[in-house]
């Protein structure tokens, strides 16, 4: 098995906050797939406020992020295994995301060891 990173984004920010439905149906998605056995890292939230990230530039410019603004912003992520890339993202169209106008990338984790 491979593991497949599952990168999820957010075109607003008021929808950083889901309601106690939406998190309830994130929760059961994920439920889910820990079921399976098939979730390696229950991921993480990535606080999209001013003051929370920073990013680095070649020849140390350091620039305040993320913009909000923007097209999208990465609100998330976690990390699951499955045999293909397709076996993936055919768990990542379970998530409740798309009822709020989010997606998700789906990346296939290269493991250091």
């Amino acid at each position: 098995m491979k593991d497949f990173a599952l990168i999820f984004r957010l075109k607003d920010i008021s929808d950083f906050k889901p309601s106690p439905k939406q998190m309830e149906e994130r929760m059961n998605w994920l439920g889910s797939i820990a079921a399976q056995n098939k979730l390696v890292d229950k991921g993480n939230t990535l606080l999209p406020i001013p003051g929370s990230a920073k990013t680095v530039k070649p020849d140390n410019v350091v620039t305040d992020g993320p913009y909000t603004e923007i097209k999208e912003f990465i609100s998330g992520y976690i990390v699951v295994k499955a045999e293909t890339i397709d076996e993936a993202v055919e768990m990542a169209k379970g998530n409740p995301i798309f009822e709020i106008g989010g997606n998700i990338e789906v990346r296939e984790v290269l493991k250091r060891d």
